[in-house]
C-alpha cells in the first residue's frame, strides 16, 4: 500500500512541479511520476538528512517533495539548454 501511495502522491507532485516549471507538455505521467518520486528522495537528503519517508506525512513533506521536484526539472531544463541542437 505504501508503494501505492508513492505512486499516486509522486505523480501529483511531479504533475504540478511541471506545471509550475511549464514543462507539462513536454512529459506523460510516468516522467511526472519519477520526477515527483526523486524530488522528494532529493528534498528528504537536503532537508532532512534522510529521506521523506522516515517521518509522517504531512504538509512539511508535501511541501518538500514539490521543492524537490521543482529544483530537479529547473537542472534538467538547464542541461537540456545546453545540448547542441
Amino acid at each position: 500500500m505504501n508503494l501505492i501511495l508513492w505512486l499516486i502522491v509522486g505523480g501529483l507532485i511531479g504533475w504540478l512541479a511541471s506545471i509550475v516549471m511549464r514543462t507539462d507538455a513536454q512529459q506523460g505521467i510516468l516522467l511526472n511520476i519519477v520526477v515527483g518520486i526523486v524530488g522528494a528522495f532529493l528534498a528528504g537528503l537536503v532537508m532532512a538528512g534522510g529521506t521523506i519517508n522516515r517521518g509522517d506525512f504531512g504538509l512539511y513533506s508535501l511541501i518538500a517533495s514539490f521543492l524537490g521536484a521543482v529544483v530537479l526539472l529547473a537542472i534538467v531544463n538547464l542541461v537540456r539548454r545546453g545540448r547542441v541542437r
